[in-house]
């Protein structure tokens, strides 16, 4: 599986955001959120989320519809669609 692209655009002592493309194919890789975070999505989509165990589930995006996890979430998210796939994910530092 390819990996996805990031790219940070800010990050201060108060926030970090940074921008996620995943080509069709591609996946952010197994990881854990170390803060609570938010996701913008810029693109409307499918992802897939795979969990600790394997389990995988399905995530609906649509533009501008954003959500919000606490610190803690470990997953691997893959995009298996035709589609790019793009978000912001903002990070809320202690």
């Amino acid at each position: 599986m390819l990996s996805a692209r990031s790219e940070v655009q800010v990050d201060t002592p108060e926030v970090r955001v940074t921008e996620w493309r995943l080509a069709p194919g591609s996946a952010t890789g197994h990881h854990i959120h170390e803060m609570d975070y938010v996701i913008v999505p810029v693109t409307a989509g499918e992802m897939t989320i795979v969990a600790p165990d394997g389990a995988r589930s399905k995530a609906q995006l649509g533009v501008g519809k954003s959500y919000f996890r606490k610190a803690g979430v470990e997953h691997d998210v893959l995009n298996e669609t035709g589609s790019e796939i793009v978000f912001l994910e903002i990070e809320l530092k202690p």
